[in-house]
């Protein structure tokens, strides 16, 4: 899949809107500030510090010349936002997750629709309301950050690969060259993180695109780690507020067009 990105536009919000069975974009940069979403499927938004796998229902918000990768989980509707960057100064100055209400899904649709066509009132009201619609959530539960110490990194790297390996905290450290006491301080540090909780977190956000591809919670579950599907579902409803079965499902009825 290739973007095409909006040519300049005297509005201060422009948008684009692809669809595709699947894409994945390299490391880049844009001037402007982005609002990355997707109509459905999910989509993972990757930085320096971490890692946005976002759902129908959220979407990552991108700061100007934010170096960042952009890639599908299976079939996407994407839609993105671009922000000129003068009218997004009081907008964060960092990556972010934006609860994509039915009001800027349905300002999204509009946008979307008003792209080519002469500027108005109207066009202009609807930018303005589109911004001031924008909130930001806590970057959990759906970041997954990563730290910057190479050996730590590393390893982070791995057990994303591989969300079902089995690595105690004693083997973790050994791994990293650490003491038990030294690794739990430094990648409490790094990340902000236990590493158990790091641990669950990776877990979790490995499980969104093989729910919403439409395996099994059992699958899924033990792919991820876990012993038991109600073991799994026991972790997610507590950190993402759904059953597994449920998450998807919920969203689709709300999500625009």
């Amino acid at each position: 899949m290739s973007l095409n990105y909006p040519a300049p536009s005297a509005l201060a919000v422009t948008a684009i809107a692809q669809d595709d069975v699947s894409f994945a974009g390299p490391p880049h940069r844009h001037q402007d500030a982005q609002l990355i979403y997707a109509r459905s499927g999910v989509v993972s938004v990757s930085t320096k510090s971490g890692t946005w796998i976002v759902p129908p229902n959220r979407a990552v918000w991108v700061p100007p010349m934010v170096e960042h990768a952009t890639r599908s989980h299976g079939p996407v509707e994407f839609r993105a936002i671009f922000v000129r960057s003068d009218a997004a100064g009081s907008l964060p100055g960092a990556c972010g997750v934006v609860e994509v209400s039915p009001l800027l899904r349905e300002l999204i649709l509009r946008l979307i629709e008003l792209q080519g066509r002469d500027i108005t009132d109207f066009s202009r009201r609807v930018c303005e309301l589109l911004l001031e619609e924008l909130t930001f959530l806590p970057a959990e539960p759906l970041n997954l950050p990563m730290p910057s110490d190479k050996r730590l990194r590393d390893l982070c790297q791995t057990l994303q690969s591989d969300p079902g390996m089995a690595l105690a905290l004693v083997d973790a450290a050994s791994r990293t060259g650490m003491s038990r006491r030294s690794f739990m301080r430094h990648f409490e540090h790094e990340t902000g993180m236990t590493y158990g909780r790091w641990r669950q977190q990776a877990r979790l956000l490995a499980a969104l695109p093989a729910l919403a591809g439409g395996q099994p919670v059992l699958s899924v579950a033990l792919d991820c780690g876990y012993q038991s599907a109600s073991a799994f579902a026991a972790t997610f409803k507590r950190s993402l507020g759904r059953r597994p079965s449920d998450y998807f499902n919920n969203n689709a009825k709300n999500t625009a067009g």
